[in-house]
């Protein structure tokens, strides 16, 4: 009865069992142990550079790395999110109040419109004004709503947050310091050629690296840059769509041009011609072109992925795993077609 077989099962069976447990009990704090995660691969290489100056001091680089961190990417991240909340709060109050109405803006396109474009429309049923107002003032207004509930669902839950924010941190200090003892354990883990675990795991930390870094800069310089045109051209707000613009401008291919554009439109359409053409000029020549140059260098050419596959991965990861999947995404999908090119690699070996 007690085999060595029976025994190796067993244990198997038992490790399966409490690692699922073990990861059933981090399922609360997922989102905290990513980012810890994610942040210790980028920071990594700073944080052995640092060893190399303080003599092996491993806690004081380690802390090192982690003040920086906080003041290049938590604290001013920290402060664009209470900026943006009062923003939300403020809008929500503008659509409730009236102040901010959708319909009328509609109103004014449909107005500009030439005849044979408003024929077609009524043909389609998309003319009848009062119905489309109420649909957007209301569309609008509970949108706002939602987005601002959410707002102060997030302050409410202030304990929360600060537990998640302390344990990525925590952790975020333990693998920076001890990161490289934790990836040997877990290569010697996993049953497979020491040639694929290398493979596997540069492909990994490439990939995150390379994801991370490359779409937030993308991110970051669009949605800097539409906040401050918006802003040079007197819209309201300019720091949410600025935002709006940066969080669409993860997904490659779709980008911040599902703000700017429709925008860009009405302005043209109202009679304000050189907000239009401005806008649709900064949109295509600047924003657009942050897109095409920066994304393929930060992005695409670490990750050797194709453009579709970056495309398909991003909005799918997205859908399945909320923003953190703008990185998990791809991450999968690198790991994807480097096991498959992997296995059918050593297919081809076996053959010769």
């Amino acid at each position: 009865m007690n085999s060595p077989e029976l025994q190796q099962k067993t244990f198997l069976l038992m490790l399966i069992a409490v690692s699922l447990a073990f990861g059933w009990i981090l399922l609360p704090f997922y989102g905290a142990v990513f980012w810890g995660s994610v942040l210790a691969i980028i920071f990594t290489p700073f944080y052995r550079r640092l060893l190399v100056i303080l003599n092996q001091r491993q806690n004081l680089a380690a802390l090192t790395t982690l003040l920086l961190c906080l003041i290049m990417v938590i604290l001013p991240f920290t402060l664009i999110a209470a900026s943006l909340l009062q923003e939300v709060l403020d809008i929500y109050q503008r659509i409730k109040s009236g102040e901010l109405n959708f319909g009328t803006y509609f109103q004014q396109i449909m107005g500009a419109l030439p005849s044979w474009m408003v024929n077609f429309l009524d043909s389609m049923g998309l003319t009848n004004i009062s119905e489309l107002k109420d649909m957007l003032s209301n569309g609008a207004l509970q949108g706002s709503q939602l987005i601002a509930t959410e707002a102060l669902n997030m302050g409410q839950n202030t304990f929360h947050f600060i537990i998640s924010f302390g344990i990525m941190l925590y952790l975020l200090f333990f693998l920076l310091r001890d990161g490289t003892i934790l990836s040997t354990k877990i290569k010697q883990a996993i049953p497979l050629s020491m040639e694929y675990k290398r493979h596997l795991f540069s492909k990994f930390t490439t990939v995150v690296r390379a994801t991370v870094k490359g779409n937030i800069a993308v991110a970051a310089v669009q949605g800097t840059l539409g906040g401050v045109m918006f802003s040079f051209l007197g819209i309201r707000g300019a720091l949410l769509w600025g935002f709006v613009m940066a969080f669409l401008s993860l997904v490659p291919a779709v980008g911040a041009g599902l703000i700017w554009a429709p925008v860009a439109i009405y302005f043209l359409l109202t009679g304000a011609l050189w907000q239009g053409i401005t806008l649709i000029a900064f949109g295509v020549l600047v924003i657009g072109m942050v897109d095409n140059v920066l994304r393929p260098i930060l992005v695409g050419k670490d990750t050797q992925l194709p453009d579709y596959v970056v495309l398909i991965s991003t909005l799918g990861g997205m859908v399945v795993f909320g923003l953190n999947g703008f990185v998990i995404g791809p991450v999968i999908a690198a790991l994807f077609i480097s096991g498959w090119d992997l296995f059918s690699s050593n297919r081809e070996a076996s053959k010769d």
